[in-house]
């Protein structure tokens, strides 16, 4: 029976991660990525819609981002979504969308560090919430009669070693980030 908490349980750590490392790809490094402006909502054709359903997303330089989209008729609605929700400085050149990353200052580094923590302790809290849930789940079990107490201390150890896996994927994943970060 607490094994099958456990198996459960690894679908839902998967999530944390997940969101985890889409939080990640929204934090600005000196270096572009798709994910600074692909979510950013356009106001146009009576609706708003996400950049990366509006045209292509490209990458030619590590300090470039180019937005190429299928309706030129859009473009000052893109640049002016880009420009209010991005902090960045687009510039419209025919029918493309420029987008240069300027390097990051040191109080910037600081900065988006602190944020870093900030979704790591958030994941961390998530993945402790999952663990308590699951361990009161086995408790109930074993007081129901369903799990014998030596299975009980035995998933209890199964479980703190799965959460210590994920803890580490966390870990490793801030520290990649970190070291992306403050990276000149």
């Amino acid at each position: 029976m607490y094994k099958e908490l456990i198996d459960n349980l690894k679908p839902e750590l998967d999530k944390t991660i997940e969101f985890l490392k889409s939080e990640f790809l929204k934090i600005k490094t000196s270096r572009a990525t798709p994910a600074m402006v692909e979510d950013i909502e356009v106001e146009c054709y009576d609706q708003k819609l996400p950049i990366k359903q509006l045209g292509s997303i490209n990458i030619p330089q590590p300090r470039l981002i180019i937005v190429q989209p299928w309706d030129k008729n859009i473009l000052p609605e893109l640049e002016k979504a880009i420009r209010h929700s991005s902090g960045l400085s687009p510039v419209v050149d025919n029918d493309i969308i420029r987008i240069n990353i300027p390097p990051l200052s040191e109080e910037q580094r600081k900065e988006y560090v602190k944020i870093i923590n900030e979704k790591t302790e958030e994941a961390r809290i998530s993945i402790r919430h999952k663990r308590e849930e699951i361990w009161k789940e086995i408790q109930e079990g074993e007081r129901a009669g369903e799990i014998r107490e030596d299975d009980k201390f035995r998933g209890k150890d199964e479980l703190q070693k799965l959460i210590d896996e994920y803890n580490e994927k966390v870990e490793e994943m801030r520290k990649n980030k970190e070291s992306e970060i403050m990276t000149v």
